[in-house]
């Protein structure tokens, strides 16, 4: 009967305890679908579009000529002339830049927009991968709390498996029979578990194999204790493990609500929405080019362009600046209202007639002082861009080597501990049928399970940051939609 028991713990524990192996794309549709929804919805994203919007409207503004002006005047009492009386002045004039201002400033504010909309697709980039690096931080902690509660149950297991072992090895413990009808949490809750073991020792001592049974008592127990007291220090240990493992599973809960609060943020949706992870995430097995990201970092990559486009609106304004320094040319046009007079001096047909008189004005740009320290500053600035670009491409280039080493990295751990959770679950098999025959202490048992968890979670671990270094690696790249695998 213990044999049989014996028997289906160990097959349950089994079950238990092998890996579901399953495979799933990388980019699932959840993904994609929280993708669209942050590029819609993310507040950061939304405020560069509206700043991009609100740049473009600046081109027709700085394309456009001065408004004209119309001065009016207005005699309260008219003023005599020749040929009839002045009543009122009119003047309409139309000022004109100097050729090549306006489309030199148009064109600044055309590059100007460009930059605007690189800072869009930076912002866009930058969620992109806060969203992807968030969801592969829920599925890592996801498999974390699954891994958890599996382990509990192998724990429970364990535990009934020791407790059967107890049993059987005292047969006349009054107190097996209490703790049998109550389940194994009564052991845990022992008020005085030192008469349960005083009540062991003679059983062993006063039975005819009692230096066997010593024998066997020493194999099992690392300090050579009875098997009474044996059996219960595992029970005992395995209920204190136990209780460790729930606390960190409800800790491991508290860190999920937060890794959602946050996720929901980055969408822009009410925090406690439900965010739904794939089972597994399969690694990119056809490889990825990292030359590929190398080449396009420099050329793709939103903030150089930003910066690109920066240089290239102070280049525009440095010509636009010259050639403010050339006159403005006004034209414009005189009109005087002429009353009639009874005494003309005049030829009568002069008399009352209203004057129409054509204008042209120019500036005269005499302080040159001003136009130089405009065209110093276009200088200057240019110089600070070009600076600007080494410094943003340095610091490029230190992330992208910061993501190929945790690329590289997760890629190895991937192998590695995806040989390595196979061998340690083959490995506790084995201990648990060796302490089901009393072969192993369940001291050697525990630290097999742990070592399979640890490797479970290691590999998880892996998997994560293998696919959240590729979202790194394109977020530097510049694409958004770009597939940088190798050509096979």
């Amino acid at each position: 009967m213990k044999t049989t028991i014996n028997k289906k713990l160990i097959i349950a524990i089994i079950a238990l305890v092998i890996p579901v192996i399953g495979n799933s794309q990388q980019y699932p549709d959840s993904l994609l679908k929280y993708l669209e929804l942050a590029e819609k919805n993310n507040p950061v994203v939304l405020q560069k579009f509206n700043e991009y919007e609100a740049a473009i409207q600046k081109i027709p503004q700085a394309g456009s000529l001065p408004d004209p002006e119309l001065s009016a005047g207005i005699f309260l009492s008219p003023m005599e002339l020749v040929n009839g009386n002045q009543i009122a002045d009119f003047r309409l004039m139309q000022m004109f830049p100097w050729f090549g201002v306006l489309r030199n400033a148009k064109d600044e504010m055309s590059l100007m927009a460009k930059a605007k909309f690189e800072e869009l697709r930076d912002a866009k980039l930058q969620v992109f991968y806060d969203v992807q690096s968030t969801l592969y931080e829920l599925y890592k902690l996801g498999k974390e709390i699954s891994i958890s509660e599996k382990n509990r149950d192998i724990l429970k297991l364990i535990e009934r498996l020791a407790l059967v072992k107890y049993k059987s090895a005292n047969p006349a413990n009054p107190a097996t029979s209490s703790q049998s009808s109550s389940g194994t949490s009564t052991l845990g809750q022992d008020n005085n578990p030192g008469n349960s073991d005083m009540q062991v020792m003679p059983v062993g001592q006063g039975s005819p194999s009692g230096s066997d049974q010593q024998s066997s008592s020493m194999q099992n127990g690392p300090m050579g204790s009875s098997s009474g007291t044996t059996g219960l220090s595992d029970i005992y240990r395995i209920q204190i493990e136990s209780g460790d493992l729930e606390n960190n599973i409800a800790l491991l809960y508290n860190k999920k609500s937060v890794l959602i609060a946050q996720f929901n943020g980055y969408l822009n949706r009410p925090v406690s929405t439900p965010v739904s992870t794939v089972e597994n995430i399969a690694s990119d097995s056809s490889g990825f080019d990292l030359k590929a990201v190398s080449d396009s970092m420099l050329t793709l990559n939103p903030m150089l362009g930003r910066i690109n486009y920066e240089k290239q609106s102070l280049d525009a304004r440095q010509n636009m600046v010259k050639r403010m320094g050339y006159p403005m040319v006004g034209l414009g046009l005189n009109y005087s209202l002429i009353g009639k007079t009874k005494y003309p001096m005049g030829p009568p047909s002069m008399n009352g007639r209203d004057m129409v008189m054509p204008m042209v004005v120019f500036t005269l740009p005499v302080y040159r002082k001003k136009y130089s320290a405009m065209q110093s500053e276009a200088e200057l600035l240019k110089a600070a861009a070009s600076e600007n670009y080494k410094a943003a491409a340095n610091a490029l280039q230190t992330e992208y080597y910061k993501a190929v080493m945790l690329y590289r990295d997760a890629e190895r751990r991937v192998k590695l501990y995806d040989n390595q959770s196979q061998l340690a679950a083959r490995s506790f098999d084995l201990a648990l049928k060796s302490f089901s025959t009393s072969s192993v202490s369940l001291a050697e048992v525990l630290r097999v399970r742990q070592q399979t968890l640890d490797y479970e979670l290691k590999k998880v671990e892996a998997d994560a940051d293998y696919n959240t270094a590729i979202a790194w690696l394109k977020k530097l790249a510049g694409g958004e939609n770009i597939d940088f695998k190798t050509s096979q």
